[in-house]
């Protein structure tokens, strides 16, 4: 067991290493947080079930070694096999760091969770908050004494994080009239990207960064303007790439494709996100 086990040791340390890999286990969001880089207010639906999310991992696992898994949306909690994916992770890559990243309303679905998260050092849960209004802070206020039980109980690790303090516009516009910022300096926006070596599992593929593999779905569902035609044309790592492929995709800092995103923060006040905003009036509140 020793042989084996320094052999799998061996192995990993000659992969190539992702900062964080991140996955979509649920499309859909509670929220409307204006100029979402996941789309997630766009009214999104749909989950990712655990036969498939086993299978995307069980094609990656034997070929990268991964110092952060991100189970995110969307928003995660809406999926109702949330705990599992824990395990299902830490099954893949026994060694990686487990987030769970989630506005927090629908924690309290999920009873098992606390336990599963804190059976482990290296797992934790990551509460992000998108607003800092007096009714924004009521809504959480029961999120955030359940949160002191599941410390108290359990130990578990809990960051609470200001999301938005540092909001940023990461496209103009929304659904059919959504455009990119293409402001010529691909170089510019990828340095400045929060999420620039968050990489998505999505589709069993590896996809640079969020808004590129969820752009599709945008493409599904409005009209989008032939300027997100060269954007839509990436291409993720497939699965039977090549070792040589697979290291330059983990290498790669800045493509063409960055140029999507604007190349100087565009900060702005995140309006409540408890409501819809004008030009979304057309989703499900």
């Amino acid at each position: 067991m020793a042989i084996l086990k320094r052999m799998a040791l061996l192995l990993r340390a000659k992969q190539p290493v992702f900062r964080n890999l991140e996955l979509h286990v649920a499309h859909g969001c509670n929220l409307s947080c204006e100029s979402c880089s996941h789309y997630s207010n766009h009214g999104h639906a749909g989950t990712v079930s655990l036969e498939d999310a086993d299978q995307w991992m069980k094609l990656w696992s034997r070929r990268v070694s991964v110092k952060r898994f991100t189970l995110l949306g969307g928003e995660p909690s809406i999926h109702p096999r949330l705990p599992d994916f824990v395990g299902l992770v830490r099954r893949h890559w026994p060694d990686t760091r487990i987030e769970i990243i989630s506005n927090g309303f629908f924690l309290h679905r999920h009873p098992t969770l606390p336990g599963i998260l804190a059976a482990d050092a290296d797992n934790k849960l990551i509460v992000s908050v998108h607003h800092d209004s007096d009714e924004y802070r009521e809504r959480l206020r029961p999120i955030f004494e359940l949160l002191e039980t599941w410390q108290g109980e359990h130990k578990l690790r809990v960051d609470i994080r200001p999301s938005d303090k540092n909001w940023t516009r990461r496209y103009e516009g929304f659904g059919g009239a959504m455009l990119p910022f293409e402001d010529g300096d691909p170089r510019a926006s990828w340095k400045i990207c929060p999420a620039r070596h968050c990489k998505q599992l999505h589709d069993g593929q590896i996809w640079k960064c969020a808004p590129l593999a969820y752009l599709p779905m945008q493409k599904a569902k409005y009209q989008l303007s032939g300027k997100w035609d060269p954007y839509l044309a990436y291409r993720p790592l497939d699965p039977d790439c090549s070792d040589a492929e697979l290291r330059a995709f983990a290498a790669l800092e800045d493509e063409q494709a960055c140029g999507m995103c604007a190349a100087k923060p565009r900060l702005f006040e995140l309006p409540n996100p408890l409501h819809r905003q004008r030009g979304q009036a057309g989703l499900p509140a």
